[in-house]
């Protein structure tokens, strides 16, 4: 048989069973039309995205379905979430005639222009869109990090001092990208999800995508196979299997593109459970899904998620309803799963990673990290203000063995390229986000233990999402993840606490 016939029995095999297993979990959260619907249309794509020989022949197929399946869905944010990652991100430049280049397409691009875009457009000329006006601020602060984006031209990272010039069409592109890729993702979601019914949908829609992620990575870890590797060369012609080790262990991807963005999406998908699995019944079936997830994160073996995921469980505890009993019992559950684990070997392999426990000293990759940690700071005071655009320029000598300057701190990198106004703009948008959804937790936790809940695993995945960008580039999951949560966030703080029977009543 051939290979890319086997990753894809393997992957459909295991989503089958996610999807049967999750269905009276998805039941308290979604209807059964759109959980039927969107199945069938992430195993089509799925099916498809194996069995085309190219990227276009997946797009030809896809479209029609994407379309039709977010003009019946009820909540296609949900849907967009559930099908984030249903095939790996890969940049495919599109086709042109008489110019040179027009822009890239991938799944992140083609779900927004199939999904979001027409559904922005529906929100726009609805006539009950009154709530949207008191999220003008965090619009403004996001437009702004656009505009410095559109506007001061970053040339690609090309080794060799290959520095390409700019032009008003290149200008015109990244306007229309940063409209499609991060405006209209966080317009619809902030504006999408206006009720609390729909936030835990979009919620349990992206968990259900992530759980099938995790049990491809558990299964990848195990033996030592990356489904999607041969799709990626199929479609790319790249032979580069990007099979990641760290001491002897393979990192797993699954559809996630890399194994850190594989460790940070289920670490979101974890603080998402937190919340979720309080309408569960079944304690085994809430133990289940968290036991998945930790396994999914464990085989990414990317020691930042893992950080993450501990302070996304710890914040979640501390900032919903019963504050001081509930950090006791985070504080023992970690100690007791600590505990567990350091008399395993995989603890050991664990511990040997961390940085706090001395084992990653010699880690190359951390005295890496840290002299690009120097550079960068050193580049960013010379250019305070708007940062130095060819910086990369000046740190050539940084290149990796793989050629590329292997930025990993996204605040560095923010500013050493759009300096502190840059920076200004970008925290200070996700700042309001977090800000605005605290304070309605603080509001509702005595009146609404429900939406108060609901905020503090927000606000929970929000910290974890600043924590892990201090050791994480700013792409894949990790882009598309700091809008959808700021834009949940801030449709969450236009929420008001309800009574106990009309809380009753949404649940």
């Amino acid at each position: 048989m051939p290979q890319i016939f086997k990753d894809m029995t393997v992957v459909l095999a295991f989503a089958l069973v996610i999807f049967q297993l999750g269905k009276p979990i998805a039941a308290h959260f979604t209807s059964g039309a759109d959980f039927k619907r969107r199945r069938n249309v992430w195993l089509a794509l799925t099916a498809v995205a194996f069995l085309s020989p190219s990227f276009w022949l997946f797009v030809a197929v896809a479209v029609p379905v994407l379309f039709w399946a977010a003009r019946k869905d009820s909540n296609p944010v949900a849907l967009y979430l559930l099908l984030l990652h249903v095939v790996p991100s890969l940049l495919i430049p599109i086709p042109t005639i008489g110019i040179k280049e027009l822009f890239d397409l991938d799944i992140y691009r083609l779900l927004s222009f199939c999904i979001l875009v027409p559904f922005a457009l529906r929100l726009r000329r609805a006539k009950d869109t009154a709530p949207i006006a008191g999220l003008r601020t965090m619009d403004v602060f996001l437009l702004a990090w656009g505009a410095l984006h559109v506007l001061l031209y970053v040339p690609p990272d090309l080794p060799g001092h290959v520095i390409l010039p700019d032009s008003l069409t290149n200008v015109l592109r990244r306007g229309l990208l940063f409209l499609v890729d991060v405006y209209v993702l966080f317009f619809a979601v902030s504006r999408g999800c206006a009720d609390r019914r729909d936030l835990r949908d979009a919620m349990a829609a992206f968990c259900l995508g992530c759980a099938i992620m995790a049990a491809v990575a558990t299964f990848e870890g195990a033996r030592h196979w990356l489904l999607y590797a041969d799709l990626q060369w199929r479609w790319t012609g790249s032979a580069n299997r990007t099979y990641l080790e760290r001491a002897g262990v393979l990192r797993a991807q699954a559809s996630a593109g890399h194994s850190l963005a594989l460790g940070y999406l289920l670490a979101i998908a974890l603080g998402f459970w937190l919340y979720l699995q309080t309408y569960l019944v079944s304690k085994r079936s809430r133990f289940a899904v968290a036991i998945l997830f930790c396994l999914g994160l464990l085989a990414a073996y990317s020691r930042g998620p893992w950080i993450g995921a501990v302070a996304i469980y710890f914040a979640f505890m501390a900032v919903g309803p019963g504050t001081f009993g509930r950090i006791f019992k985070a504080v023992t559950a970690v100690a007791v799963v600590l505990g567990v684990v350091s008399l395993t070997p995989l603890g050991d392999r664990i511990f040997k990673v961390l940085p706090f426990t001395g084992g990653s000293k010699n880690d190359v990759t951390v005295a890496y990290r840290q002299q690009l940690a120097t550079r960068s700071w050193q580049l960013i005071f010379q250019h305070p203000f708007l940062g130095d655009q060819l910086a990369y320029s000046k740190m050539e000598d940084l290149r990796q063995g793989e050629g590329i300057i292997d930025l990993v701190n996204t605040y560095a990198e923010v500013t050493l390229f759009y300096g502190f106004i840059g920076l200004f703009f970008f925290f200070g948008f996700v700042w309001l986000a977090l800000v605005r959804a605290y304070r309605t937790v603080r509001g509702a936790r005595l009146s609404d233990p429900d939406l108060a809940r609901l905020g503090a695993s927000l606000v929970a995945c929000i910290l974890g999402t600043m924590l892990v960008l201090v050791e994480a580039a700013f792409n894949l999951g990790f882009e598309k993840m700091f809008y959808v949560l700021a834009g949940l966030a801030a449709a969450y703080s236009q929420m008001r606490p309800a009574s106990a029977a009309a809380t009753a009543a949404t649940a």
